[in-house]
């Protein structure tokens, strides 16, 4: 049996690169926040106008609030992490 603690030659361990940070832009999530709200906000004014079933019409006003009080917690987190309070979640600035 070999001894696996002894390293061979040409066995060396090499670091992976780190691959370059991704833009901002690809990485904040506000459009996208912004943008779903406000599309389900639309999407219960046309459900109100055209008389779709109850289900649905509930279901984008459901999804306009939890994004309004989604952002609101998003808002708040990072303003936090401005603060730099020791609670705030990392990675928001």
């Amino acid at each position: 049996m070999a001894d696996k603690s002894k390293e061979e030659p040409g066995n060396e361990l090499v670091a992976a690169p780190t691959p370059p940070p991704l833009p901002r832009s690809l990485t904040d999530p506000v459009p996208v926040v912004v943008v779903g709200t406000v599309v389900f906000l639309v999407a219960f004014v046309i459900m109100l106008l055209v008389g779709a079933p109850a289900l649905w019409t509930w279901s984008c006003l459901a999804g306009f609030g939890l994004g309004f009080v989604g952002y609101g917690v998003f808002r708040w987190q990072r303003s936090a992490a401005r603060r730099g309070s020791r609670t705030a979640q990392e990675g928001l600035l």
